[in-house]
């Protein structure tokens, strides 16, 4: 008896080793779930990017005030009959 409960013990001890320390054990289980979650984080970042970016090209295409306010302030247009001041610092 006392050498089935030593055999036995001794299995669950080499059973637990592989769990814990093998490939496919819990400490690479572990790892893969916080890679998953963090692709998930930096998917829903791209997600967000990609929709606001959608939102923009359809304002683009479909209105143009979105169009001359761009025009304005990253090209630095004025319309026809407006007076263009710039102040310089002294």
């Amino acid at each position: 008896m006392r050498l089935l409960i030593t055999l036995l013990a001794g299995l669950l001890l080499i059973l637990q080793f592989q769990l814990w320390s093998q490939d496919g054990g819990l400490a690479q289980v572990w790892q893969l779930r916080q890679a998953v979650d963090e692709q998930q984080a930096r998917n829903a970042e791209l997600r967000e990017r990609n929709e606001a970016l959608d939102a923009d090209v359809r304002d683009l295409k479909d209105g143009l005030e979105a169009l001359e306010e761009r025009a304005r302030s990253e090209l630095g247009m004025i319309r026809e009959g407006e007076v263009f001041y710039q102040v310089a610092d002294p």
